[in-house]
């Protein structure tokens, strides 16, 4: 009973099982080189060592028990780790495998940019119809006003890191509230959840420095938890830093 719970909790979305422990890896990486190998170019004795390596095989055969639990072999793994197209394949699988667990992981809506919001209506609408598991973040600004060009530039760069975080920024005279954000209080940031009012912070430049960049102003907003865990980097970025190794 416990063994059918546990392979029906490894079953991925597609319904294939997932292979956790270090053999099961090991065949996963089996399979993934057999399929991604040109099948014209591939010696067939090759292949058949490949095809051999990564089948499962029957639990009542004694002796493909063996050759699953067996420990790697020295031509195994020299196999694996033979030449550069080996290492090439081991890094597509590598990326694979960290796709589909940022996929596994990454829950809710994705925005990725800052909106633009043209009226009070529109502003409104953002804020009561948006998920309630996320958080958006509204700057309140007018052209002209000191500090409020480099704000929007640092939130833009913030959308990117921050995709599940909706940033979005409104002139004050187009938000039907022009009296309440008078050119004394602006820039203003602030953050709703829910379709709640969390955070207020008006004239938030003041916080910092006369010269501001984007990790002041994500250093600012994680002081107050306004910030989720930040997402790791694209999978671009991680094949620049191996092709750098």
């Amino acid at each position: 009973m416990e063994e059918a719970k546990s392979q029906s909790f490894e079953e991925d979305f597609e319904g294939q099982a997932t292979h956790t422990g270090p053999k099961g890896v090991i065949n996963d990486w089996r399979k993934f080189k057999l399929e991604s190998e040109d099948s014209e170019s591939v010696p067939p004795s090759k292949k058949e060592i490949l095809r051999q390596m990564s089948s499962p095989q029957s639990r009542d055969d004694k002796d493909s028990k063996d050759r699953v639990h067996r420990k790697v072999s020295i031509q195994e793994y020299e196999l694996i780790n033979q030449d550069k197209e080996d290492e090439d394949c081991l890094r597509k699988y590598r990326r694979q495998c960290m796709q589909d667990m940022h996929q596994k992981l990454s829950f809710g809506p994705r925005y990725g940019f800052v909106y633009e919001l043209e009226t009070g209506e529109q502003f409104l609408e953002t804020i009561e119809k948006e998920q309630k598991i996320t958080t958006i973040v509204v700057h309140i600004y007018e052209d002209g006003i000191k500090g409020c060009d480099t704000l929007n530039s640092s939130l833009t760069c913030l959308a990117a890191e921050y995709p599940m975080v909706k940033f979005c920024k409104i002139k004050a005279s187009n938000t039907g509230a022009g009296d309440r954000f008078s050119l004394k209080v602006l820039p203003t940031l602030l953050v709703y959840k829910g379709g709640e009012l969390i955070s207020n912070f008006i004239s938030v430049t003041e916080q910092f420095a006369e010269e501001f960049f984007a990790g002041d102003v994500e250093s600012f907003l994680n002081e107050y938890g306004l910030l989720p865990e930040r997402e790791m980097h694209t999978l671009e970025d991680t094949n620049m830093e191996e092709d750098t190794e």
